[in-house]
């Protein structure tokens, strides 16, 4: 009788991933640990647990990098002594030089456009990097994906790139120009997705209203075009849209979002500015009458509208009357959720050579003068709702302990805006799961509840 072979077992290796950054950034994320994950490699939390930590950073602003700079020496300093680091994202593309004192300590460095080698990176023995021209990533219809989002919504990429040219911005620089996916691979991806199930899918873009236009659609019609497409699918599901700029939204989109119920009444809307000035200078394409005109439009068609904008202080030039109009402008337009921001003097962009740079502890200054307004108004708005009975939609457990959860309003975007905060939950039988919750206080932005009775899905909006 021959000898029984003995065979030893293969160590699996554990691989943590660390995203930074907007939820594009995430997409990329889920696409490389999705591959990772299909050729055997245990996806782990924790990140001592870990023989691969990857880090996708963001390259966007300064403080963006040095938040990435920061997360790999911490990483460095806490990993196990033979976990090996590789470095993605923007930063990595865009900002290697920034890394330099860090690369003895990274085992391979990957550009933002090459999401598809990460396992290549994985596998090799010897440290390097691998940076292409390919400055974004649209996946192919059969790249496997694991999402890292609660099971019940997931963020759909429909285009990477941009065709604008803000002054102010570097987003062309990193991600390159406009690259749609088709309507043929977002319909296999959003059927895919609701098969697994998904029900709240979050349409992302550098800017929505863009898609289609490397496709041979002009104006607004590509996005308008790509929503009937969606809705044809006969399926229980809502839509979220993230970042539509204000010139890209028409009366055919609005009535879309008005008669169609599977489109949440949420509208990202970045504006930055509302100064005619400012807005030439940032070369926006919209006036400050064209964008009172549309969030009038939007208010008087959609009563119940939540609308998100991003403002921005401290452009070059900003005098004290424009600013002040800035915060007149948050003051009566009432949006639901903003997300404020100090200009950043980025070297890669065209405003960088304006000669009216702002002082920084002006910028600083501007920046929490806006905050503490924009807040007095959220609060004071929020507070309306003590005694109300919401539905709300649970996502999860709250970050902090598992004696409260965290769920949200139809107006609340995962991840970005503020949300509900549930601290008696014996009713909740299952995350992902809409029920009458009575809002019982106001944390800051965010509102405190209890949960009363399930209700139906087709209540959140």
């Amino acid at each position: 009788m021959g000898k029984k072979l003995q065979h030893s077992a293969l160590k699996v290796m554990n691989v943590h991933l660390i995203s930074l950054g907007c939820p594009r950034n995430l997409v990329d994320s889920e696409l490389m640990i999705g591959r990772i994950a299909d050729k055997g490699y245990e996806i782990t939390p924790y990140l001592d647990d870990a023989d691969f930590i990857i880090i996708n950073t963001c390259g966007f602003l300064e403080v963006a990098r040095e938040e990435s700079v920061e997360t790999i020496r911490n990483v460095i300093t806490e990993k196990k002594s033979d976990a090996k680091i590789i470095v993605t994202g923007c930063m990595a593309q865009l900002k290697t030089k920034e890394l330099e004192e860090l690369k003895p300590h990274i085992h391979y460095i990957l550009g933002s456009g090459d999401v598809d080698k990460i396992l290549s990176a994985l596998a090799s023995s010897e440290s390097g990097s691998y940076i292409t021209e390919n400055r974004s990533y649209l996946e192919a219809r059969d790249d496997p994906r694991l999402l890292s989002t609660p099971p019940h919504y997931a963020y759909v990429k429909i285009a990477e790139g941009c065709r604008k040219r803000c002054s102010y911005c570097i987003i062309p620089v990193i991600k390159g120009p406009l690259k749609s996916k088709s309507a043929e691979q977002i319909l296999e991806e959003i059927n895919s997705l609701l098969d697994n199930g998904v029900w709240e899918l979050i349409l992302i873009a550098q800017d929505l209203g863009d898609w289609g236009k490397d496709l041979g659609f002009s104006g607004s019609k590509g996005l308008t075009h790509l929503l009937r497409q969606i809705l044809t699918i006969d399926r229980d599901f809502r839509l979220r849209l993230l970042y539509v700029y204000p010139d890209e939204i028409d009366d055919d989109l609005i009535a879309l979002m008005k008669n169609e119920k599977r489109v949440l009444p949420y509208l990202d809307m970045p504006i930055q500015h509302i100064n005619d000035d400012i807005l030439k200078k940032m070369k926006r394409s919209t006036s400050k009458k064209q964008i009172l005109t549309i969030v009038e439009s939007l208010r008087k068609e959609i009563p119940d509208v939540s609308l998100r904008t991003s403002l921005m202080v401290g452009f070059p030039g900003e005098t004290d009357e424009q600013f002040q109009e800035l915060i007149n402008f948050v003051k009566t337009a009432q949006f639901t959720n903003i997300g404020i921001f100090a200009y950043s003097n980025e070297d890669l962009c065209h405003s960088s050579s304006f000669a009216d740079q702002i002082p920084e502890e002006v910028k600083i200054e501007r920046c929490q003068i806006l905050q503490d307004a924009q807040k007095k108004l959220i609060v004071e708005e929020n507070k309306k709702f003590i005694g109300k009975t919401v539905p709300v939609l649970i996502d999860g457990y709250h970050a902090e302990t598992e004696l409260l959860m965290t769920g949200r309003l139809s107006g609340q975007c995962p991840e970005i805006d503020s949300g509900v905060i549930i601290n008696d939950h014996d009713l909740v039988e299952a995350f992902g799961e809409t029920y009458s919750v009575e809002i019982t206080d106001v944390s800051d932005y965010d509102f405190v509840g209890k949960v009363i009775s399930p209700c139906t899905r087709d209540e959140w909006i």
